[in-house]
């Protein structure tokens, strides 16, 4: 009778995160914004930018958000040309609209026009279902004594970790 059990596999259930492949990642944007907050969007692409962006040849190091006649556009992305597709090819930096909910929308519309508050994309990646996503933040500039803070803070941080691992030795 045991031996005919079933051997039943626990399987954890994954996050999204760990299931989407991240194809680019502004690191600049977190040392010199406050992320206050951050919404998942969409994006409206042609078939020769994905495959561009399957390779990886995406820029997002000076690209910003901008809300224009109630849309969001992406604006200042470099995705490189696609060498196979020859004349069919894309615009490496032409605005791309972003999909977003309406309310989501609204909410980020109004902090987008508060003074000192900015749109920022953070990632590009493909999610689980192999569609291209950005991570979009509302930030806020640091100072040059905040952005020194959040350094030493880090270094701080690394050096007690590294402590409690000697210890535990």
């Amino acid at each position: 009778m045991a031996a005919q059990k079933k051997n039943k596999k626990k399987t954890k259930k994954k996050s999204a995160d760990d299931q989407s492949q991240v194809i680019c990642e502004n690191r600049k944007a977190r040392h010199k914004y406050e992320i206050l907050q951050q919404v998942e969007c969409g994006v409206m692409l042609i078939g020769s930018e994905v495959k561009s962006l399957r390779e990886g040849n995406i820029s997002l190091n000076e690209a910003y958000v901008r809300v224009e006649n109630r849309e969001l556009w992406l604006i200042g992305a470099d995705i490189a040309e696609y060498r196979q597709a020859s004349f069919w090819n894309h615009k490496p930096k032409r605005s791309r609209k972003l999909l977003v909910h309406r309310r989501e929308l609204d909410k980020l519309s109004t902090k987008a026009f508060e003074k000192g508050l900015t749109l920022i994309p953070l990632r590009m990646y493909f999610n689980a279902r192999g569609i291209v996503k950005v991570m979009v933040a509302v930030g806020r500039g640091k100072n040059l004594h905040d952005k020194r803070q959040t350094l030493k803070d880090a270094d701080n941080k690394r050096r007690l970790s590294r402590e409690i691992r000697e210890r535990n030795r």
